[in-house]
């Protein structure tokens, strides 16, 4: 067996490159072992959004910025299940970088932080009293599942997987960015299959990320109805390449993290948001918290659970309540009309949906306004007034 390990992180993703910086920002001796089952550069299937809020946490945890030379995109263009649009410039830019860059970049930081990467797939993890062992190869004085909310870790303690509704189902592939179309983020919202909807992210290249998800209430749907609902939403899309479809863990649904020597990151700690999809910016920061948290030894799991709630807790406890009442597409189209309407609260919605903002009573109270406007004064001359362009860009 190899010697012990302070921290074995299993997974080298987004959340387990960042679990090895973490320990090591705490502890530049920390011996720390990255295990992942592929070799890197390696494709994942994403929108590819990176939000400046993720780029903050690997700045401060010593990393190179990972989406080094990659164009900023300032604008957000979101339309409504129902019609309703707003376009407006974000406080931030955000970047859209292709995961076989931005994975490898990452992980390239945290062997140059002191970690050590190896290619193993792991299939077995015992925890005993004094270190965890895995495969009955390695041995650590704590380990990170960062390998997914399927992964091997996350069954090893036993903890359920996502019930329905609380499990979403995404299809990404590349294609040829649309003329007038470089320069922003673009969201579509299904009307008839909700919550859902199509994206068309720029990576600057002359290319886009495109994709569209769903949440899960059933059985999931074929590839082919993946795809036809993405070409129905965006109807101007090019050749697609590389389309691969991956569920996604939401947050309203998260195992509490035991006590003891393994701490759950990422995917596996099911934390992805319930109403955007993002999930880089809590990989990356969940990441940070578990690998500072696993130096604690048998007290590892305690402390990642307390960090998180305290990070956390409030903007988790929004976005659920947001994900209930996003569940009628009316309530969606009203928060957009209330943020065409006032800057600020475009930005709360672009800091809960891509960062940890919280449900403020500002976003909460103008979106009452908003839908209470639209009773009043009827759904078709609303539509009519702030829905056209979208109507065109959906049909």
């Amino acid at each position: 067996m190899s010697s012990d390990w302070d921290v074995i992180i299993v997974g080298a993703g987004p959340a387990g490159a960042a679990a090895a910086l973490g320990a090591l920002k705490v502890r530049s001796d920390a011996r720390v072992l990255l295990l992942d089952r592929s070799d890197f550069p390696r494709d994942k299937t994403c929108g590819d959004g990176i939000a400046p809020h993720a780029v903050d946490i690997l700045t401060a945890l010593g990393a190179d910025d990972p989406t080094r030379g990659f164009a900023p995109v300032h604008r957000l263009h979101l339309v409504g299940p129902q019609g309703s649009q707003v376009a407006r410039t974000m406080k931030r830019p955000a970047k859209v970088v292709p995961r076989e860059t931005f994975d490898l970049r990452l992980v390239a930081s945290a062997v140059s932080a002191g970690a050590e990467l190896r290619r193993h797939a792991v299939r077995a993890i015992d925890v005993r009293s004094d270190r965890v062992v895995v495969d009955a190869e390695f041995a650590g004085r704590a380990v990170v599942g960062a390998d997914g909310v399927n992964g091997v870790v996350r069954r090893a303690l036993g903890l359920a997987p996502n019930p329905p509704r609380a499990m979403a189902i995404a299809m990404r592939a590349y294609t040829e960015t649309p003329d007038g179309a470089e320069h922003e983020q673009y969201m579509v919202m299904s009307g008839t299959g909700w919550p859902a909807y199509a994206w068309s992210f720029p990576i600057g290249d002359g290319t886009s990320n495109v994709g569209y998800g769903m949440v899960l209430e059933g059985d999931a749907p074929s590839r082919g109805e993946l795809d036809d609902e993405l070409h129905r939403l965006l109807p101007r899309l090019g050749t697609l390449r590389g389309a691969r479809a991956h569920r996604l863990p939401l947050s309203t649904w998260r195992p509490r993290q035991p006590d003891g020597r393994v701490v759950l990151a990422g995917d596996a700690a099911s934390l992805v948001n319930p109403f955007t999809g993002e999930g880089i910016f809590y990989a990356v920061l969940s990441g940070a918290i578990a690998g500072s948290a696993a130096l604690y030894g048998e007290h590892a799991g305690k402390a990642a659970r307390m960090a998180v709630h305290r990070r956390l807790s409030g903007h988790l406890r929004g976005t659920g309540v947001v994900a209930r009442l996003g569940a009628r597409p009316s309530v969606v189209d009203a928060g957009i009309r209330a943020a065409g309407e006032n800057q600020a609260v475009f930005d709360d919605l672009v800091e809960q949906g891509l960062g940890s903002g919280p449900l403020t009573v500002r976003s909460l109270a103008a979106t009452g306004r908003a839908l209470t406007d639209w009773r009043r004064r009827g759904s078709r001359g609303v539509r009519g007034r702030l829905g056209r362009r979208a109507d065109e860009e959906i049909r």
